[in-house]
């Protein structure tokens, strides 16, 4: 059998040669102009929607932290034992009455689902009494109801001066002291808030700094959780 009849057919079907050219070819209808327009658009977009996602993330896990601390702190109980940080509560007729009237007052200025009000003497010096008042309750903004309470003792004994936060200790919250006037003279005054709990404590003859020391020890031998 010939295979004359398979040489004689023209390969190209008759149309001539293909011609090849630099130019790339093109698989797709699509403008390359206006797709090298869109693509940084889209880069852009992503970008966008990443940096929304990382704040997002970052609010979610803020939130979680700060209703975290408020789950911890909420269920807060203070209690007035007789000896705490070397020093014993005054269980006297005009100790109680004292207390008595610091806790009255303090619960005016704020609403309390409890409240009490201490005063603690120091056996190595008769004039170096701490008075301590406060209460339980939630307080969604600790910081903010502390600073009122201070504020509405400059009201009553004078301007707190030097007012400035202090270590919490291991509670938590905030913590700040300062000093101000009374009908004995100066004394240091600090307090503590948190979540579940507000105090402040008065502390006649002791430096500011000596009473942060002991109001944070107190703090520790009354507050539970």
């Amino acid at each position: 059998m010939s295979d004359a009849h398979l040489t004689e057919r023209p390969v190209d079907g008759g149309n001539g040669p293909v011609e090849l050219t630099d130019e790339p070819i093109r698989l797709s209808r699509r403008d390359p102009a206006q797709e090298s327009e869109r693509q940084p658009v889209s880069r852009r977009r992503k970008i966008v929607l990443a940096a929304a996602l990382v704040v997002g993330l970052a609010g979610a896990g803020a939130l979680g932290v700060a209703g975290w601390r408020v789950y911890q702190q909420k269920d807060t109980r203070l209690t007035q034992p007789g000896n705490v940080a070397g020093l014993t509560r005054d269980d006297s007729d005009r100790a109680r009455s004292t207390a008595d009237y610091l806790r009255d007052g303090f619960a005016a200025d704020i609403d309390l689902d409890r409240s009490f009000g201490t005063v603690y003497t120091d056996p190595a010096d008769a004039k170096r009494s701490v008075l301590m008042f406060g209460g339980t309750t939630l307080l969604w903004q600790p910081e903010r109801d502390l600073d009122t309470l201070f504020d509405l003792m400059a009201d009553e004994t004078g301007k707190v001066a030097g007012l400035r936060e202090v270590d919490a200790g291991r509670l938590g919250g905030v913590m700040k002291c300062g000093r101000t006037s009374g009908d004995g003279g100066d004394f240091a005054v600090c307090g503590w808030a948190d979540h579940g709990s507000v105090a402040m404590g008065m502390f006649p003859g002791r430096p500011v700094d000596d009473a942060a020391t002991l109001f944070r020890q107190i703090r520790e031998g009354v507050q539970r959780r």
